[in-house]
């Protein structure tokens, strides 16, 4: 029997039929707008949309078209990006929990609950960032750093495989990547004296192909096989500090094609306290280029080296064209935006996008080294003259929360322009004993939170990566903690904590239009095409680091109500 034969009869006989996700497909997502099949909109996170159906004349006329909530009592922060394919709509939530809605109806098709064991230890709330699609599989991680891969049309469970063991601190909360036939992850639990690390497995089966640990020391495997350990053992690390060295994937990873390289940025190193691991702590606060095929970095670029701030260098590094490079930018915690060369990992740009930075004066383009202000790094309690119990206080700017943290920025080919959530603000931090204990915060400092301005914290900007310029902003009153989508038909898409979805035009930043959705939004917005129609989806639920670490800030916003729910727009039929 033909296999077009076969299919008409199993779907005569009422057997559903599942379409694959195939890797040609994931390699078009950022030019296939009738679905979204990669955190990113894209494998290389630009977040930008060629449909121009929804547009800056338009746009003013948006409205709900449906809203579906997660219910129960799982509240807390929202942080997901939904994915689009065939009808369907798949969108994680807190408590490792996955949806798929009908996008035309909202009506959920299928929920799947992830039994968590008690002493899960989440570091920044019980958020989960996203899923990934994969031939008839839709992939996602949990708090109990697990993967699990459930039938996109039914939610059974797959496979399920285990990542690391929780009780040491690892757990797992950002969308899986798909690059060439792989499933790419990462590990959270920066705060816990983990050890990051970017794995390969065949996503059909959870198998591991490949895991490459991003501290110096330990070593690397491919197919079973040792791979050679991750740069030179003591060479950036004394004594056995690189055993417990942090340096988490927790954000995940974007891939190119042009390069073949995938891209991931590394955590704080551990602890807290720099006085205790003197050295560059390699590869901590970097962005890392890793050959996709062998596990193999390729390249490393680190922004904060013998980091003492918690300036975690996972945010994203988005791919794109200047001046016939293929180049990369990154907008750090640390207050820096970095143009990289994404092949060869030179450095080609680097310049403040926040308005203080305390910690380092400026960036040597020739070294690609942070010039530092000595004052400004956090006192070692074991000084002499010291009482041994805490270091003394510095205030530094950008606080530990970033210039940027988990929110991912939008780039556009047809402007030029990054659009970057920021937020202004500065910390009190001090240093304090500190020795490992499994399962134990692995900090060593004290801090508290402090808004830098009377009238904003956020601000969304739009900067120029050759000359750093700023564009135009649209400053917010609370801290902005959601990421951004833009598109052809000129636009910019973004959420705030005070609970709105808003739409600016992406050349002037003249707010078009806004939604109140009943709950801040800290997740980044998609936008697809149905028929003639383009639609935007956005998650909504307040939560994340903000409130749980945010001193002084998280008492300005503790009116802010929790929530979870999925909401979708299209223009009105006329």
């Amino acid at each position: 029997m033909n296999r077009k034969l076969l299919g008409l009869l199993m779907v005569a006989a009422g057997t559903q039929v599942s379409a694959q996700v195939t890797d040609a497909m994931i390699a078009g997502d950022a030019t296939h707008p009738e679905s979204v099949l990669s955190w990113g909109l894209g494998t290389q996170g630009q977040r930008f949309s060629p449909l121009t159906t929804i547009n800056t004349s338009n746009v003013s006329k948006l409205a709900p078209v449906w809203s579906m909530s997660f219910g129960g009592e799982k509240q807390r922060g929202q942080e997901s990006q939904p994915l689009v394919y065939k009808g369907k709509m798949f969108v994680t939530a807190s408590y490792s929990r996955i949806f798929a809605i009908d996008v035309k109806t909202g009506e959920k098709l299928w929920k799947y609950e992830h039994r968590l064991p008690e002493g899960i230890m989440p570091c920044c709330d019980v958020v989960n960032r996203g899923a990934a699609l994969y031939d008839n599989l839709v992939i996602f991680g949990t708090l109990d750093a697990q993967l699990v891969a459930l039938d996109q049309n039914t939610g059974k469970v797959v496979w399920r495989e285990k990542i690391d063991d929780y009780s040491a601190g690892y757990s797992y909360t950002a969308a899986p990547l798909i690059a060439e036939g792989l499933l790419l992850t990462g590990v959270s639990g920066g705060e816990f004296g983990v050890v990051g690390r970017v794995e390969a497995r065949d996503p059909k089966t959870g198998k591991l192909v490949w895991s490459r640990p991003m501290v110096e020391g330990h070593m690397g495997y491919l197919n079973g096989k040792e791979n050679g350990i991750t740069g030179t053992t003591n060479a950036s690390w004394p004594g056995e500090t690189w055993k417990t060295g942090g340096a988490a994937t927790w954000l995940g990873g974007t891939y190119d094609a042009k390069t073949g390289l995938a891209y991931f940025g590394t955590g704080n190193p551990g602890p807290w306290n720099s006085h205790v691991r003197k050295g560059d702590n390699l590869y901590s606060a970097s962005t890392v280029a890793i050959d996709v095929k062998t596990g193999k970095i390729v390249w490393h670029y680190q922004g904060t080296p013998n980091d003492a701030w918690d300036f975690d260098g996972v945010n994203e590094f988005v791919t794109f064209d200047m001046d016939g490079k293929r180049v990369g930018g990154k907008a750090d915690r640390n207050g820096f935006f970095y143009v990289i060369d994404a092949t060869a990992g030179k450095l080609l740009n680097a310049f403040p996008f926040v308005k203080k930075t305390t910690w380092a004066t400026s960036i040597d383009l020739k070294t690609g080294r942070p010039n530092f202000d000595p004052a400004n790094r956090p006192g070692d309690p074991s000084a002499e003259g010291g009482d041994g119990k805490k270091g003394a206080s510095v205030f530094a700017a950008p606080g530990f929360l970033g210039g940027k943290n988990q929110m991912p920025m939008a780039y556009s080919p047809k402007t030029k322009l990054f659009y970057v959530p920021t937020n202004e603000w500065g910390m009190e931090i001090w240093n304090e004993p500190i020795s490992y204990k499994k399962g134990g915060a692995y900090l060593g400092a004290g801090f508290t939170i402090k808004p830098l301005f009377e009238d904003h914290i956020g601000s969304l900007r739009a900067i120029d990566p050759k000359t750093g310029n700023v564009a135009w902003e649209v400053k917010n009153s609370a801290p902005l903690w959601g990421g951004v989508l833009t598109t052809a038909g000129d636009l910019v898409f973004w959420g705030t904590p005070e609970g709105y979805l808003k739409a600016a035009d992406a050349k002037t930043g003249k707010v078009l239009w806004q939604f109140q959705t009943g709950s801040g939004v800290v997740a980044p917005p998609i936008t697809w095409k149905d028929g003639n129609d383009q639609y935007v989806s956005v998650v909504s639920g307040w939560g994340g680091a903000v409130p749980l670490w945010g001193g002084e800030v998280a008492k300005k916003v503790n009116f802010l109500e929790q929530g979870g729910s999925v909401w979708t727009f299209k223009l009105p039929k006329s």
